[in-house]
């Protein structure tokens, strides 16, 4: 999983680039894993961490904490909960919306967090 490391490396050194604070080293400590392990996160010499260790370092490194998730190829435990309580409907909801340009999505979901049901 090389995008999610080159990711993360090329986010992290534009944030070291402002503030020496994002050293590998500084942040592998805030986000409590080794810097060996993180340098090898970055490298996609291992696959992406934990979910709670995803999202620490989304949180680190200000990224949305789905975004990083996907781009590890996952998916947060409280939307796969959400998934598991109607398979056949995100399914066909989410198939449905695949190939929708971007404002039609996010119209969608503005109707669905704004609407009155």
């Amino acid at each position: 999983m090389t995008d999610f490391g080159d990711f993360v490396r090329e986010r992290r050194e534009n944030l070291r680039k402002k503030d020496r604070g994002f050293s590998l080293r500084k942040v592998a400590e805030r986000i409590e894993v080794q810097p060996s392990y993180l340098s090898k996160v970055e490298r996609g010499d291992v696959a992406p961490p934990s979910e709670a260790t995803i999202l620490r370092l989304a949180d680190e490194l200000e990224v949305d904490g789905d975004v990083l998730l996907a781009l590890a190829g996952k998916v947060s435990t409280d939307l796969k909960e959400v998934i598991r309580r109607r398979p056949q409907l995100f399914a066909e909801l989410i198939r449905g919306m695949r190939d929708l340009p971007d404002h039609a999505v996010l119209r969608l979901v503005r109707e669905v967090r704004d609407g009155d049901w």
